[in-house]
Formats: structure tokens, C-alpha cells, sequence
């Protein structure tokens, strides 16, 4: 079945960085888009990024745009999520999803598989 594992999540203060990771496991990893989203406690899972299946098409969502960047190795079947400038509006639990698509979307609902999320924490 489709795994996909989180990690690099931690606690850091405002004006750090993170580099997240999501190890794909059981799916066609170069053939479907991937994403990131985050949820902080008390509100709705939000888009972060998203990235197309060979890597040449990404997409951010507002917020992050400028300060974080989507990346893929298809070879390793990861994706990741680099995170700098980080502030504390970024404190959430982060996502990882697989697409349905060869092409990403800021929906939740164009993604099939979801990995357990890892946490980020950002400091005043």
C-alpha cells in the first residue's frame, strides 16, 4: 500500500530554517504530483505546495511564497520542503500527499494518499 513518511519537523525559533522530507513508498512516485500542506491547531488543513510529477511546475500557496521552496528526487522518491525565514504563523502539523495528477493542485481533494505529518514549531 502507499506510504508516505514525514520527517524534519522540530522546534526553531523565528528567522530559521527547516528542511522537511517525505519518503514515498508503494505508488508510481515519478508519475503523480506531490504536495505539502499544514494544519495549526483549531483550523483547516491549508495548501503549502505542490510540485508536478518531473519537477519543472510548482505552485505556493501566498504565504510562503519567496520563503519556501518545493523539491523532488525521483530517484530517491522524496519530496521535500525547504523552509526558511520561518515564523511563528508557520507553527503546524505538516503534510505530505501524493497527487492523483501529473500536474499539482492547491486542493486537498486532488490528493490520494497522505503521510501522518510532522511537526513544526516556530518561536517569538
Amino acid at each position: 500500500q502507499v506510504q508516505l513518511v514525514e520527517s524534519g519537523g522540530g522546534l526553531v525559533q523565528a528567522g530559521a530554517s527547516l528542511r522537511l522530507s517525505c519518503a514515498a513508498s508503494g505508488l508510481a512516485f515519478s508519475y503523480v504530483a506531490m504536495g505539502w500542506f499544514r494544519q495549526a491547531p483549531g483550523k483547516e488543513r491549508d495548501f503549502v505546495a505542490t510540485i508536478s510529477r518531473g519537477g519543472g511546475s510548482t505552485n505556493y500557496a501566498d504565504s510562503v511564497k519567496g520563503r519556501f521552496t518545493i523539491s523532488r528526487d525521483n530517484a530517491k522518491n522524496t519530496v521535500y520542503l525547504q523552509m526558511n525565514s520561518l515564523k511563528p504563523e508557520d507553527t503546524a502539523v505538516y503534510y505530505c500527499a501524493a497527487g492523483r495528477y501529473a500536474l499539482g493542485s492547491g486542493s486537498a481533494h486532488s490528493y490520494d494518499a497522505w503521510g501522518q505529518g510532522t511537526q513544526v514549531t516556530v518561536s517569538s
